[in-house]
């Protein structure tokens, strides 16, 4: 009997010691296996919320481009004419948008540092100019799809006449060249009536005189046809637009003398003829150095007053160089 209590004594003293533990122990695999499912309260074990959207961003981007893909792919399959003017139409649209946001950072470096045009690196100076041309011509589309449901005629006016309507990053490669042979045409149109001007003032012109002579010996309709302006202008404004294009193709030149020729690519060297009036569409990049660097001597020579020269220029240095087709 003894015995037995003994032992009854013995088990509720190992089973009180015992029972704690267990629970313990339980209680520290509750919360070591709540630690690795991740516990509710805590915050440094749950992905932010931006990095929840940046992976929701993410997603969306990556099955925009699968869907984007095929899209590309069934256009190409099935209808692809359209294509090819699809992806020019997407391509012009970047390099706008690209060229808008380079002219934004010029001008913002100009307002902070209160730089003056003329100032400028030649590429800076020669991406404004051209970027204010390119946005003039777009001002047309942009008046004209205005009222409702116009941009379909929009659409079909871009279409019919892309010459007349587009800038350059909407044409294709074989536009570019036709294109820019019809504006040569265009500007040839011009050069007998200005050498006609030319051969009955060279009798008249004298050195005390030469300025005056100069600035009025042509009409001022046909040398805004040579600089490929529009002449359908008041004679005040054409001679306004005559005087600011004569004096930004001599900043660019005073750039460009700086810089140097041989700084440019093939690109901006057959630009920079055709905007001085050479058909360079047909020219070697060899002869094109060459023919520019005859411009830049006289350009760089002369003052501002004689500045009409330049005009000039664009008729007597084109019609002269031999090295044309056209």
């Amino acid at each position: 009997m003894a015995l037995s209590r003994v032992c009854w004594a013995r088990a509720a003293l190992w089973g009180s010691a015992v029972t704690p533990g267990l629970y313990v122990t339980r209680k520290l695999q509750l919360v070591r296996s709540g630690l690795a499912w991740g516990a509710p309260g805590s915050s440094k074990l749950h992905l932010s919320p931006k990095t929840d959207v940046k992976n929701l961003i993410s997603y969306v981007v990556t099955k925009t481009k699968v869907i984007n893909g095929k899209y590309h792919r069934f256009l190409g399959r099935h209808f692809p004419r359209f294509y090819v003017l699809y992806t020019i139409f997407m391509k012009g649209l970047h390099m706008l948008w690209a060229d808008a946001k380079k002219a934004r950072r010029i001008k913002t470096n100009m307002w902070k540092h209160n730089i003056k045009f003329h100032q400028l690196s030649y590429r800076e100076m020669e991406h404004l100019r051209q970027f204010r041309r390119d946005v003039t011509k777009c001002l047309f589309l942009g008046i004209i799809s205005i009222p409702p449901f116009a941009n379909y005629l929009v659409f079909l006016l871009m279409y019919l006449f892309p010459r007349q309507l587009l800038i350059r990053h909407f044409w294709t490669p074989k536009q570019q060249i036709d294109f820019l042979d019809i504006y040569h045409a265009l500007r040839k149109q011009s050069h007998p009536e200005i050498l006609c001007c030319l051969e009955r003032v060279i009798p008249l012109i004298s050195d005390a005189g030469l300025r005056w002579h100069m600035a009025e010996l042509c009409t001022k309709k046909a040398l805004s046809r040579a600089m490929l302006l529009t002449p359908y202008l008041p004679p005040l404004l054409l001679r306004h637009r005559l005087k600011t294009h004569t004096t930004v193709i001599h900043h660019l030149d005073k750039a460009l003398a700086k810089l140097g020729i041989g700084q440019l690519t093939a690109q901006e060297v057959k630009s920079a003829c055709y905007l001085r009036g050479l058909n360079s569409t047909h020219v070697a990049e060899d002869r094109c150095r060459t023919w520019l660097g005859e411009w830049l001597q006289i350009s760089c020579s002369l003052k501002e007053a004689e500045l009409s020269l330049l005009l000039h220029n664009v008729v007597l240095l084109s019609t002269n160089y031999i090295g044309t087709r056209r």
